[in-house]
């Protein structure tokens, strides 16, 4: 069984060096290609998807259309707020560089890349709150973040991953997760085993296809980027 990760293409967002977080914003020109570069090395690939599954934003549902565009498939989607990007708080819509002079290079590095440090928190009457979008209008207010470190976002992505995707994993299916920089280290942490020093470390690039090979026994036999 193949299972196949790949971070959205360039968001309008990542190429205005902003903190995106859940803030719902599309493909920048780049991106779209990112995608559809994506797409053709999947069909080079030869790889043939069950299932596919994504995140409720819209630059992850985006590079997943262009995706099965190129791919000319039609499979079951299943879009799941539990692989949404890290929540980044009030950090959300500010830009990287203005905000590391303002709290210095090693905070916002702490901020971006530690496990289990959280940025600075919304509060429910900011309009950047998610529980204002009616995207998120059936779940309970105790899932709705304020912000999240990476270890929050571990704790709603890892066990969608062990209870929802790795179920497809074992029924024999080809499984493709279209989802964000976070959300995947995350997965990526937990199939590895990563340290919580050592994911600091882990960068996930935009656009580009990460491929677990598993045996029936759901061990991995071999892994790579495309």
């Amino acid at each position: 069984m193949k299972l196949v990760l790949i971070r959205h293409g360039e968001s309008v967002w990542n190429l205005e060096n902003k903190f995106t977080g859940w803030t719902d914003v599309d493909l920048s020109e780049n991106g779209i290609k990112e995608a559809y570069d994506a797409g053709e090395k999947l069909k080079k690939s030869g790889i043939k998807f069950d299932i596919c599954y994504t995140s409720v934003l819209k630059r992850a549902n985006h590079t997943l259309d262009i995706i099965k565009e190129v791919l000319a498939i039609d499979v079951p989607v299943m879009y799941d707020y539990r692989l949404n990007e890290r929540h980044y708080g009030a950090l959300q819509g500010l830009n990287k560089k203005e905000t590391a002079k303002k709290y210095g290079d090693e905070q916002v590095r702490l901020w971006r890349r530690s496990y289990d440090v959280a940025p600075p928190a919304l509060t429910k009457d900011d309009s950047r709150y998610p529980g204002h979008d009616l995207k998120y209008k059936d779940l309970d207010d105790k899932d709705i973040p304020l912000c999240e470190s990476l270890k929050d976002t571990c704790n709603r992505t890892v066990p969608y991953y062990e209870n929802v995707i790795k179920k497809s994993l074992e029924e024999g299916k080809n499984v493709l997760v279209v989802a964000h920089g976070n959300s995947l280290r995350s997965i990526r942490k937990h199939i590895d085993n990563i340290s919580d020093i050592d994911i600091m470390e882990l960068e996930i690039p935009t656009g580009v296809p990460f491929v677990y090979e598993f045996n029936n026994d759901m061990e991995i036999i071999n892994k790579y980027y495309l």
